[in-house]
């Protein structure tokens, strides 16, 4: 730039956005120039025009879902769907985009956590048809955002992969469908993998489903063969939205909010169907849940990103912006009207209920109220987490939450640190045991909280722990395997039954028990898989609760409890866990100029003890020539600091050793 005249480019942008501009920085891509919302008329991305969906009467919209097992082409198959229709472009044959998997947890560990919404035109039987899809989870612990899925949707594909026929969270999935009187297409994928046996799997459907064989349909999601079947089926048999009796723009609207997340720049933007009336921008309209107005200032659908429309009539689904600040205001279930005008809420969703709970707590103390605005953000796109602050003389100020598993909460925690950049520190899964009082009855997820039973004799009448009835699905040679792994996590009344009797293939047995919901939070599901060679499956849900010989255990560094490691724990596994914890403490710890006593402790009786010996400097090092009785002088002395040291000695858990311990919990 020396001895050249040096002028502003873009002389209507202030300095600070120069670095911005991509003319000035050729390295900004498209995205990062859409986040920092530059004023630059040449760089800033143009807003698309608003589509015009008033064309679509009810009778030409179709709102289905893709419901199935982990790993059985759902995204795959809504990529297909996508590109027959002109919504994405076509790539490449045979390569999977998952364009409706955004996050990077979904990315990472290939399956979906969280449904996602798109819209797709295509015409049809001679009649331009508008088809919103929802793309579902198909993991049990995601299994509510299924249920949120199917109440705006009349049809539901089922995807059953060719090769592994129905598996457990496939029988789960199809029930919660049924049951909400959804037209179910079954369909067959990757039938064109060399282990397919459609006419197996047929049987499957029409045994275990009652299903007719000659409605399922056969495709590979993969190669895009048979899809454009499915488009016709969808068209064919799903029936249209109920049509409301006054179609005017004047009708009253009735909104029903099933989904939401939060944009920084235009707060929490919500997913709506609409059941009656029409929404436009402009709109004032109330909460039926929260009582609040808002005016709409965005209406639109997903295609596959927010694009926006002129107005969202009866049928469609789509998204509102309206400048709702709090996401507690974002009531899943909650029904969206006019203000002035009364109208009877529609029915909501059960709301969910808690399996397992675990405490978050930030490495830096400081980063507390980050954490639980972080924490508020996550949930309100995955509002089946529950959430209260809890406090540990260990851990300092965190957060209680309650996930409906152990993979909803691992995932949960990985958004927290891949979205929000949060470095946290997660305790031991619990589930909620219920203590029986002579005059009440309480609920208790953490088990600091959880009363010493020796203390409470005459006061605690009984303890009560959640269980949960388990199908698990498998090979018939590794029937002893799945029995005795049943039997070691304390299962009872099991049953067995044949899936594939009968068809002349390789026998498939569904196992069904009830397990309590403690042993599954460990270690369960890996010895599943490993015991079954990764071929099992399972799924579960809950069965209530049922009195059991239950005890608190606490651990103890110098005849100090640590309340974050305390656990819950049967009497006959007491020994087993309780040697087991205290061998993994004795490895994390730290030595001290000290000697550290590591216990277990049910009530009052010492279940296990290891000892982690004194570190020793050599305080004879600066020492040269002399007597020996000088050198025994100087150890002598720092015996008896040593002495005195572990009087006023304070042993503290450092947070690696937490990060040790809670990382692997098995």
């Amino acid at each position: 730039m020396l001895g050249r005249r040096w002028t502003r480019p873009h002389n209507h942008l202030p300095l600070v956005t120069l670095f911005q501009c991509s003319l000035f920085n050729p390295g900004t891509t498209h995205a990062q120039r859409n986040s920092f919302h530059t004023t630059c008329r040449s760089c800033a991305p143009k807003k698309p025009e608003a589509i015009s969906l008033e064309n679509f009467s009810t009778d030409v919209i179709r709102n289905f879902s893709i419901i199935a097992h982990i790993d059985h082409g759902k995204s795959t198959l809504a990529d297909r769907l996508l590109e027959l229709t002109g919504t994405i472009d076509k790539k490449q044959s045979g390569k999977n985009e998952q364009v409706l998997d955004k996050l990077k947890v979904e990315r990472e560990r290939g399956i979906t956590v969280k449904a996602q919404t798109a819209s797709m035109f295509e015409e049809i039987n001679g009649k331009k048809h508008l088809l919103n899809l929802i793309d579902t989870p198909g993991h049990v612990d995601f299994a509510w955002e299924v249920s949120r899925s199917l109440a705006a949707c009349q049809g539901a594909i089922l995807l059953v992969d060719a090769s592994q026929g129905i598996q457990a969270q496939s029988i789960s999935v199809f029930h919660v469908a049924k049951d909400r009187g959804v037209k179910i297409i079954p369909v067959l994928n990757k039938i064109d993998l060399p282990a397919a046996q459609p006419e197996r799997i047929k049987a499957q459907l029409e045994s275990t489903f009652g299903i007719d064989p000659s409605e399922a349909l056969y495709i590979s999601a993969k190669t895009g063969e048979g899809v454009a079947d499915v488009l016709k089926a969808i068209v064919d048999r799903v029936p249209p939205p109920p049509e409301p009796q006054d179609i005017s723009t004047n009708a009253p609207l009735k909104a029903l909010l099933f989904d939401s997340f939060y944009d920084r720049y235009r707060g929490v933007i919500s997913l709506v169907s609409i059941q009656h009336g029409v929404l436009q921008k402009g709109d004032k309209i109330m909460s039926c849940h929260t009582r609040k107005k808002y005016e709409v200032m965005e209406v639109g659908i997903m295609y596959p990103e927010e694009t926006p429309t002129t107005a969202l009539y009866p049928g469609q689904v789509g998204y509102v912006a309206c400048n709702m600040k709090e996401s507690s205001e974002a009531h899943i279930g909650d029904t969206l009207h006019r203000v002035g005008e009364k109208v009877e809420p529609l029915a909501g969703f059960k709301p969910t209920k808690a399996m397992v709970f675990a405490g978050i707590f930030p490495v830096d103390a400081s980063d507390f109220l980050k954490l639980e605005q972080s924490i508020a953000r996550l949930t309100l796109t995955d509002r089946s987490v529950t959430v209260q602050r809890e406090s540990s003389s260990a851990l300092g100020q965190g957060c209680r939450l309650g996930f409906l598993g152990t993979l909803h909460m691992d995932v949960f925690r990985q958004r927290l640190e891949d979205e929000y950049d949060a470095n946290i520190i997660v305790t031991a899964p619990t589930v909620p045991y219920k203590v029986v009082y002579k005059d009440k009855e309480i609920i208790i997820s953490n088990p600091t909280d959880f009363p010493d039973m020796a203390d409470s004799i005459g006061k605690v009448k009984e303890v009560q722990e959640p269980i949960v009835k388990a199908s698990i699905i498998f090979p018939e040679e590794h029937f002893g395997e799945m029995m005795d792994l049943c039997y070691s996590h304390r299962a009872e009344d099991l049953n067995h039954t044949f899936l594939d009797a009968g068809t002349g293939a390789q026998t498939r047995i569904m196992l069904t028990c009830i397990i309590p919901l403690s042993e599954i939070v460990t270690d369960f599901f890996d010895q599943l898989k490993s015991r079954s060679s990764g071929f099992a499956s399972f799924d579960y849900e809950d069965a209530g609760y049922k009195q059991s010989d239950l005890a608190k255990m606490v651990f103890l560094l110098n005849s100090k409890p640590v309340d974050a490691l305390a656990l819950v724990v049967h009497r006959s596994q007491q020994d087993l866990i309780g040697r087991a914890w205290v061998k993994k403490l004795h490895g994390v710890l730290r030595r001290q100029l000290f000697e550290i006593s590591i216990q277990a402790a049910v009530g009052k009786k010492i279940i296990s003890r290891e000892t982690l010996s004194a570190v020793r400097a050599d305080v004879t090092a600066g020492l040269y020539g002399g007597h020996y009785e000088r050198k025994m002088k100087h150890l002598q002395n720092q015996k008896e600091s040593k002495k005195k040291m572990k009087m006023v000695g304070n042993v503290e858990l450092p947070q690696e050793a937490f990060f040790s311990i809670l990382g692997n919990k098995k």
